[in-house]
């Protein structure tokens, strides 16, 4: 039997969707300890998934496009993810499949080579790197020429971009509020970077620069203040800025309340719902957390979990020897 485990992502922000200089993409995120995804593995003569998930679809066309001509594979998803909220839980579910059918017929594939084939990280590399190492990282994105067109990795077919960076992130606790529902998906998000993209050259200079000289090297400071106005900074502008003001306004107030109530820095991951604040002791993240959950008790439903960055990426065991 084989035995993945996976970590969440946070994806704080795209960088670069206006391309002038021959790039697009990259983009920064950070590995969480919790919530993960679970599944476990065994050799089968079809493919069988067990368990009561949104995910399965995904996970069955993932091991579609690996599993051996004839072969078959029987997957039982014991703890899952909420699927398009935020989270990554669609990169997470395929390179866990992904990897167990590596690991069963012994394919002998990197991740990378993993990813490709499932078709993952053609915009975001973020997901892909949590996977593989966790941890805080930041991805270089793709050549325009290679990709051809702003599209969501949904749309797109390139390969993950590389990772420029990548450092364990420090002991600070995380705040996740988990609305009801769910972000953009599909041909929603295709539309949405047909609509915005490209983003103007002088909003992606200051992303840039907030990232290089601010939130940078905040992290190998470890110092949280500047940390968190780096986080408040990038939900203004660029891709971010439009994808947070696509959010409902029970979902701002909750990422503005936490902002102005402890949290050093709160923002929306990827197209939300899901909501963030980074806070400084344990003590200031169950007070928010409570607090939160009560603003999502008397609006959308859901659950605030109090997590931290997980810093190594998915664990395997089992398999043949």
């Amino acid at each position: 039997m084989i035995k993945v485990v996976t970590p969440s992502r946070l994806h704080l922000t795209l960088i670069d969707l206006n391309a002038e200089i021959g790039r697009v993409d990259g983009g920064a995120g950070i590995t969480l300890e919790y919530p993960g995804l679970e599944i476990s593995a065994t050799e089968a003569d079809n493919i069988e998934i067990i368990g009561n998930s949104l995910l399965a679809d995904k996970i069955k066309k993932a091991v579609q496009a690996l599993l051996p001509t004839g072969k078959g594979i029987k997957l039982h998803i014991k703890d899952s993810l909420p699927d398009h909220v935020g989270l990554g839980s669609g990169t997470q579910a395929a390179l866990s499949a992904a990897v167990a059918v590596n690991r069963i017929y012994g394919l002998e594939k990197s991740i990378r080579e993993l990813a490709v084939a499932v078709g993952r990280g053609g915009t975001s590399g973020i997901g892909v790197a949590a996977f593989e190492d966790g941890g805080f990282i930041l991805d270089g994105g793709h050549k325009f020429k290679d990709k051809g067109a702003f599209s969501p990795s949904s749309a797109s077919h390139v390969p993950p971009g590389p990772v420029l960076f990548r450092r364990n992130f420090p002991e600070w606790p995380i705040v996740l509020v988990i609305p009801q529902g769910k972000g953009a998906h599909d041909t929603e998000e295709v539309d949405i970077f047909k609509k915005y993209c490209p983003i103007p050259l002088a909003e992606v200079q200051e992303i840039s620069h907030v990232i290089l000289m601010q939130m940078l090297p905040a992290l190998i400071e470890e110092d949280l203040e500047s940390f968190g106005k780096a986080i408040n900074h990038i939900q203004t502008v660029g891709f971010k800025k439009r994808e947070v003001e696509l959010q409902s306004q029970p979902v701002l107030d909750i990422m503005n309340y936490m902002r102005d109530n402890g949290a050093h820095g709160a923002g929306i991951s990827s197209f939300g719902p899901v909501v963030y604040g980074i806070v400084g002791s344990i003590e200031e993240g169950k007070r928010l957390q409570q607090e939160t959950q009560r603003m999502l008790d008397e609006s959308l439903g859901g659950r605030v979990l109090l997590t931290k960055g997980r810093n190594q990426g998915a664990d395997i065991s089992g398999g043949p020897d």
